[in-house]
């Protein structure tokens, strides 16, 4: 019995669509944006909600996080910078973990989102984990090599971008 090409589900069809392999390869960003997507929401809820945190000073707040990784970072230039507002910093640090969670589930202007997370995970990674060693026992950098692939490709598939690119190209 021969095996026909025409019904193999890793084949490419002539409609473009394409068998399995072209499906699970266009699909493949879906589970890196759902995890990042969910876990920048988690952190910027878990951020502004925990009063301990958002405090100006005093045991596990941030501005304490903060001057114990200060010489330690990679700039530490630039936890002095936040040093001077560290509540200021804390909430544009949680907002911005929000913003890009919420585009990227969404797919929501993805590639910026990504970006966002890929600014967020580098200046994180650049202060608060910089000095952990082995390097790959820090997670911010996993983070920033993971929002690559979504600032390079966006969100083809599930999105809000999906949505509006298929919108424009039926307006004549």
């Amino acid at each position: 019995m021969a095996h026909s090409m025409r019904n193999d589900p890793y084949i490419e069809r002539a409609d473009g669509r394409g068998g399995l392999r072209a499906t699970l390869a266009r699909h493949a960003l879906l589970p890196l944006r759902i995890f990042l997507g969910v876990t920048f929401i988690y952190a910027g809820l878990d951020k502004i909600t925990d009063s301990t945190f958002m405090s100006a000073s005093g045991a596990g707040s941030i501005a304490e996080t903060m001057q114990g990784v200060r010489d330690s970072s990679a700039i530490p230039a630039l936890v002095d910078l936040a040093l001077k507002s560290p509540l200021g910093f804390g909430y544009a640090i949680a907002i911005g973990e929000l913003a890009v969670g919420l585009g990227t589930l969404l797919g929501l202007l993805t590639r910026l989102a990504a970006l966002g997370g890929a600014f967020i995970s580098l200046s994180l990674w650049l202060t608060m984990s910089w000095a952990v060693e082995p390097y790959y026992y820090g997670n911010d950098l996993a983070y920033l090599m993971a929002w690559l692939p979504l600032v390079l490709a966006g969100a083809p598939t599930f999105s809000a971008d999906a949505l509006l690119r298929e919108r424009r190209r039926r307006i004549p």
